[in-house]
């Protein structure tokens, strides 16, 4: 698999690979950053991080392979494809065992194109599962996550899909639900704007949680997403956000949100961009740190965003390269636990709780619609 890491096209990565990869050589520290000192060999721990991978896999928020597949005539994901930055043998080699496979369409923002947009692209995420069976399976729930680890596949989970798709329908979030969405984008809505949510975007919130969809507030203006964690039952998701302390991107969310999204026990997954965490393997771990350190260490994930246009951090190229971000974190002390938490615990948890909450809120609703049946019977 080294081989295809040279296949990469050049425009996906800051600066050129050395011998020995940038992220596990000692650099010299930015004022303001403090140096994390080498406890172990570079070999030893990216040796470790493997280990530690092959039990607690990357559960990866954010990946934009649909977007990029509709332009290549062929492609055979279970080979390996050069042409994009995520096939089944480097997500093998990077350990990753779950991904999120974006609905969304850069040029597409509202309307109802955005509707036929976001049914396309879940029309061809069916089609490259069902034409890779030995590699991918199409999943829902966390138990399905774990079942598909279990047999060896990657498990694919539908979303984030654009809130722009629903229009000022509910019925639309109700029929992408049958057809497998796990999470919704709010931002770039008339109904999750900078007032924060309207009387509709909190009848979105409500039926998302209904149905076990989780709310993406990444690059939703503050008002919208701090009201979305007070309304919401079920854990809110940022799928592309790192610390705007460190790095002042607008999708980046400020300490007070990352406290607020902490409580609620919400969950920030930091992406793998040299526009919003930096050109190097140490500026993604400098905001893993300071989310962590604000929100939790139950409270980060991972969010790779391949083939989605964005350029990557020196040595994280493509979905084979997670292991040298881990073994980052392991130099700078994490410990194995909060590194299991990040990779693959928080996402597991987020899943189980919106279930949970989804069962409870019908259950609830049956219970009450039969009380109203009884006292209309008598």
């Amino acid at each position: 698999m080294a081989d295809l890491q040279d296949d990469i096209p050049a425009t996906h990565e800051v600066g050129e690979d050395d011998c020995l990869p940038d992220d596990l050589r000692p650099a010299p520290a930015p004022e303001g950053r403090a140096h994390h000192p080498r406890a172990r060999p570079a070999g030893e721990l990216l040796e470790r991080a493997h280990a530690l991978l092959a039990g607690h896999p990357v559960a990866d928020g954010y990946c934009g392979l649909p977007q990029a597949l509709r332009r290549l005539p062929w492609y055979d994901l279970e080979l390996g494809e050069t042409a994009v930055d995520t096939d089944v043998p480097r997500l093998r080699e990077g350990h990753v065992a779950a991904l999120f496979w974006s609905l969304h369409l850069p040029e597409v923002r509202d309307g109802e194109r955005a509707v036929t947009a976001t049914l396309e692209q879940l029309d061809l995420v069916r089609r490259v599962v069902a034409a890779h069976p030995e590699g991918l399976r199409l999943v829902r729930t966390a138990g399905q996550v774990l079942d598909a680890r279990s047999r060896g596949r990657v498990a694919v989970l539908l979303g984030p899909a654009p809130g722009a798709a629903l229009g000022d329908s509910l019925g639309l979030l109700r029929i992408l639900h049958s057809l497998g969405l796990r999470v919704l984008t709010l931002a770039d809505t008339a109904w999750a704007g900078s007032s924060g949510l309207t009387r509709f975007g909190e009848e979105v919130v409500r039926e998302m949680n209904r149905l076990g969809v989780l709310a993406d507030v990444s690059g939703a203006a503050p008002d919208a997403v701090e009201r979305t964690i007070t309304l919401s039952r079920a854990p809110v998701l940022c799928s592309r956000s790192a610390a705007r302390a460190l790095r002042p991107h607008p999708a980046n969310l400020p300490d007070e949100l990352l406290t607020a999204l902490g409580r609620a026990k919400g969950l920030c997954m930091v992406p793998l961009t040299a526009e919003q965490t930096g050109p190097a393997v140490p500026d993604v771990a400098d905001h893993l740190d300071h989310v962590r350190d604000v929100a939790g260490p139950d409270c980060v994930g991972l969010s790779g965003t391949y083939d989605s246009g964005t350029v990557h951090p020196r040595d994280l190229a493509d979905a084979s390269r997670y292991p040298h971000l881990i073994a980052e974190l392991l130099r700078r002390g994490w410990s194995e636990t909060e590194v299991a938490q990040l990779t693959w615990g928080n996402i597991q948890r987020v899943l189980r709780s919106a279930d949970f909450v989804a069962r409870a809120t019908q259950l609830r609703r049956e219970a009450s619609t039969a009380r109203i049946t009884e006292l209309d019977a008598s």
